[in-house]
């Protein structure tokens, strides 16, 4: 079974960049058809997709945050990263790693199969 864990640091600074590892176990990150997603989860709020990297490398943001989004991989390691620029404070929220075996429709949250646990990240001076 396909298991996903976050990590990185719990508090970031306005302006700074919020970086993020995603360290997958149980599957690899190239296996075919796969899409590995951040998700996050701001305070009183529902669950918002980020972007994915596909297994093939390729890969997917959301129009809202794509500016600021940058999602990569490290196949050696079998790790997925998360870099988020120019944070605000509205940036603070659950963020969670998932994936799910198609590469169809990766906005679509209720698909994926298998999740983190979730780091809490606070945006604050």
């Amino acid at each position: 079974q396909v298991q996903l864990q976050e990590s990185g640091p719990g508090l970031v600074k306005p302006s700074q960049t919020l970086s993020l590892t995603c360290t997958v176990s149980g599957g690899s990150i190239t296996t075919t058809h796969y899409a590995w997603s951040w998700i996050r989860q701001p305070p009183g709020k529902g669950l918002e997709w980020m972007g994915a990297i596909a297994y093939d490398g390729s890969t997917y943001y959301s129009p809202s945050l794509k500016s600021r989004t940058s999602i990569s991989r490290d196949t050696f390691k079998n790790q997925l990263s998360l870099q988020l620029s120019s944070v605000t404070p509205e940036d603070t929220a659950v963020y969670y790693c998932a994936c799910k075996d198609t590469t169809q429709a990766m906005g679509v949250i209720d698909e994926y199969d298998y999740w983190g646990q979730g780091t809490q990240v606070t945006v604050s001076s």
